[in-house]
């Protein structure tokens, strides 16, 4: 563990394209500049490597193995920048007509963690259950850098608490959310408000990336253990950057010190 345990992170909100070669330039081009501002840590929302709106077959036709170009890429820019990128990817499936919404943590010498999405969105008219197979139950996705550990979650995951508690259950200092929030109405105070609650009930930071509008909602943010946003990007295509610092989580839980008084534990189910 280093004796600072800061990590400088960065969110890096875009909107990925129905261009794999498009997408994976963008990716390297934000990295770059996230780095020029200090960043160890680089976030890049949910479906990264792909995305049409609304869903359809190519999604399917244009997954990748673990080991294809975008992770190739994303491994090739971490070892080249000595950083950690974490981005979300349409995954090949055992189905052939689906894909898996995969997140992937890589660092120059491979790939740190995977989580596969649980929690499929089909919700506010939605059915991303059409087109993405859900992601098994299992350990928690965890990688460390810098003293701290990061967990890894995906957007609708956001919903349910007992995902970011998993994860702190896991050790996690920080959720990473890569998300494509869909907007509607109050869709932007939801994910505002979730995202501040995730952080506050566990006494972690929440590093999370989003789409710009018009699909997404923006807002990718770096929030607090106590809920304050330290950086925060608006509507539109950008970067934010913030560090995380464990001396910050200790001093939180010693004033609140929710997590070692709870009395219940996350249990997982299966539907």
């Amino acid at each position: 563990m280093s004796e600072t345990a800061a990590v400088p992170v960065a969110v890096c909100q875009f909107a990925p394209t129905a261009s794999r070669a498009d997408n994976r330039e963008r990716i390297a081009e934000l990295t770059a500049d996230a780095v020029a501002r200090g960043a160890k840590l680089i976030v890049f929302p949910e479906y990264s490597s792909y995305f049409v709106d609304p869903m359809d077959d190519t999604l399917a036709a244009n997954a990748e193995d673990l080991d294809g170009e975008f992770v190739t890429t994303l491994t090739a820019l971490a070892a080249d920048y000595a950083v950690v990128i974490v981005a979300g990817l349409a995954e090949r499936a055992t189905e052939g007509h689906r894909v898996r919404n995969t997140v992937v943590a890589v660092r120059g010498d491979g790939i740190l963690a995977v989580y596969r999405k649980q929690h499929l969105y089909d919700a506010f008219g939605q059915t991303e259950s059409d087109w993405v197979e859900a992601g098994a139950l299992g350990e928690a996705a965890t990688f460390e850098l810098g003293g701290l550990r990061f967990g890894l979650m995906t957007c609708y995951d956001l919903r349910f608490p007992e995902v970011g508690r998993s994860l702190v259950d896991a050790a996690a200092d920080v959720l990473v959310v890569p998300a494509e929030w869909v907007r509607g109405p109050l869709k932007e105070h939801h994910w505002t408000t979730l995202l501040a609650a995730r952080a506050i009930e566990n006494t972690v930071y929440v590093v999370a990336a989003d789409h710009p509008t018009p699909i997404g909602v923006g807002h990718s943010q770096i929030v607090d253990p106590q809920g304050v946003v330290l950086a925060g990007v608006g509507t539109a295509s950008g970067i934010a950057v913030a560090v995380v610092e464990r001396s910050v989580i200790e001093r939180v839980r010693e004033t609140n010190p929710s997590l070692r008084v709870r009395r219940y534990a996350v249990v997982a189910r299966e539907l």
